[in-house]
């Protein structure tokens, strides 16, 4: 390269992320515990490509206006447009209308994976991210749904988030109908309506008021144009998904008033229901349940709607998971265009600190819902189904900001240092000894001969041990094997560098012989050998 080249700068593009050795494998151990929960429930994997046909896909993304908004797409060499998918929905509905007569009914499975869109970029935020799915084709009822919610709470658990979230479900039934029933039959309308309810937690009651209504200016300048409802019509939608108790917005619980006392959301609770705050909260939300009755009793879609909710509610209770773990919220809504019926959100309750140093409460790390339309754009007949999707990396950016990702380095090779160039094919049997018993391990590749600086090559490697044998070692038959670990436990004691140097903290010598039984000795080295069995 001349002087005159520029060099390229090392840019890390918006919206994606490196990832670390450590940070790989606490998602890959997160993975397996999602992977458990969902094989206990009975679901089998399947893997679909990342490229679909762009028409396969569809256009449900939120928020785009202009063809392919939102995707990556490229046109093939015979003009076929190829889409990188944007989540593990879509590609799963095309898989099961491709092979419908050979696959069972129900048919239960999972998939992991990558998937792209092409949106602004922020924290929590990627353009590629990796998504956990789980979804039942086949099944029209509400015990399906439930199902979903029961296992996303499991899910949860096993990640150690008990007491940290809550699953909470809506039905888009309920939603369409009282938009129905309010006069918004206009399906573009109707989409700017559910996005506006959306974004509740973002902008508040007062943003999805404007929403609805003219528009809302953010504090940039920017204007969102709303979805043009009268005060009447918001009123009307306003009380589905705002408790007005206190200033806050709460749940209803679809139940009778004495049973609110058995349920786990009350334990502790020693007054009658309704004389506490969230006694009070819970009486708020049983009345938007009689409101939406009672005002919509006409509309079938809200009947049927209120109807699943309840068989929902009843499966989830005898399931044993009380209103802490799953919770009926009619202002869960959901982004995406497809969904039909039942719609649930994972949320993380518990306050994080993001990237600007601000508490905040993490909120959605997945969801799902019904789609029973999905797959009959491939096919004549109806199709239900419904699913979830945990957001692998969003959990995993909010429980590294916790600390509670546990991404610590993974256990290194022993390294076996290069003391003489001419003695290598001697160093590189002993490192095809030690990887012939299954324990890491490299030959120092460098170029350096020093030996405090392949030292510390092998300390950045997060390295075990390294094993040293110099022309006086081979002479006498012997190795030096040094344990890194034991020996920065042991050098905290030594404050003076002579004494560091006689004393050779975590060094000792053995014969050549037993060096591979010495190296498999050390608790690192066995602790790891025994998680690989």
């Amino acid at each position: 390269m001349t002087d005159k080249q520029k060099l390229i700068a090392p840019r890390l593009p918006r919206g994606f992320e490196d990832r670390t050795p450590g940070e790989i494998a606490a998602v890959d151990a997160m993975i397996e515990k999602i992977k458990a929960v969902y094989e206990r429930y009975g679901f089998d994997p399947v893997e679909t490509p990342m490229f679909e046909y762009t028409e396969a896909l569809g256009k449900f993304l939120p928020d785009t206006d202009r063809p392919n908004a939102g995707v990556f797409s490229l046109q093939d060499d015979d003009e076929q447009w190829l889409s990188l998918r944007y989540d593990l929905t879509a590609p799963l509905a095309r898989h099961f209308a491709e092979n419908f007569e050979a696959l069972p009914k129900p048919y239960r499975s999972y998939r992991a994976g990558y998937v792209f869109r092409n949106e602004k970029p922020g924290p929590g935020r990627f353009r590629q991210f990796m998504q956990f799915d789980a979804d039942t084709v086949g099944a029209p009822g509400p015990e399906a749904d439930a199902e979903m919610c029961m296992m996303m709470a499991d899910v949860m658990d096993a990640l150690g988030l008990k007491g940290k979230y809550v699953v909470r479900v809506n039905n888009r039934k309920v939603l369409d109908g009282v938009m129905e029933a309010v006069g918004v039959i206009d399906e573009s309308q109707k989409l700017t309506v559910l996005r506006a309810i959306d974004k509740l937690d973002k902008f508040g009651v007062d943003g999805v008021r404007l929403l609805l209504g003219n528009g809302r200016k953010d504090e940039s300048g920017d204007f969102t144009k709303g979805a043009g409802l009268s005060s009447s019509q918001i009123d009307s939608l306003e009380k589905l998904y705002v408790i007005r108790d206190e200033g806050r917005r709460d749940y209803f619980l679809l139940m009778r008033d004495e049973d609110l006392l058995e349920d786990d959301y009350l334990v502790g609770q020693q007054q009658a229901v309704g004389s506490t705050p969230v006694g009070a909260n819970v009486l708020g939300n049983i009345r938007v349940l009689d409101y939406t009755l009672e005002e919509f009793s006409s509309n079938e879609s809200v009947v049927q709607g209120v109807e699943d909710l309840k068989q929902i509610s009843r499966l989830v209770r005898a399931g044993g998971f009380g209103t802490k773990r799953i919770r009926i919220d009619t202002s869960v809504v959901r982004g995406l265009e497809y969904y039909t019926g039942p719609v649930f959100e994972i949320e993380l309750t518990f306050p994080v600190t993001n990237e600007k140093g601000q508490q905040v409460v993490f909120g959605s790390v997945g969801g799902g819902g019904r789609y029973d339309g999905l797959v009959s754009r491939f096919r004549r007949e109806p199709v239900p189904a419904t699913g979830i999707s945990i957001g692998v990396s969003r959990l995993a950016n909010a429980l590294k900001l916790t600390g509670n990702l546990g991404a610590t380095e993974p256990m290194g090779p022993v390294v076996v240092l290069v003391m003489d160039r001419d003695e290598t094919p001697g160093y590189q049997k002993m490192v095809a000894e030690l990887r012939q018993a299954g324990i890491r391990a490299e030959m120092f590749l460098g170029q350096t001969k020093n030996f405090g600086k392949q030292l510390a090559y092998a300390d950045k490697r997060n390295s075990p041990a390294v094993v040293i044998e110099g022309g006086d070692e081979r002479a006498r038959g012997v190795v030096q094997i040094k344990d890194l670990i034991a020996g920065k436990e042991a050098a905290k004691a030594i404050t003076d560098n002579a004494e560091w140097k006689a004393e050779r903290p975590g060094q000792f010598e053995c014969d050549r012989s037993q060096m591979v039984e010495k190296i498999k000795a050390l608790p690192a080295v066995a602790a790891w050998l025994a998680g690989q069995s």
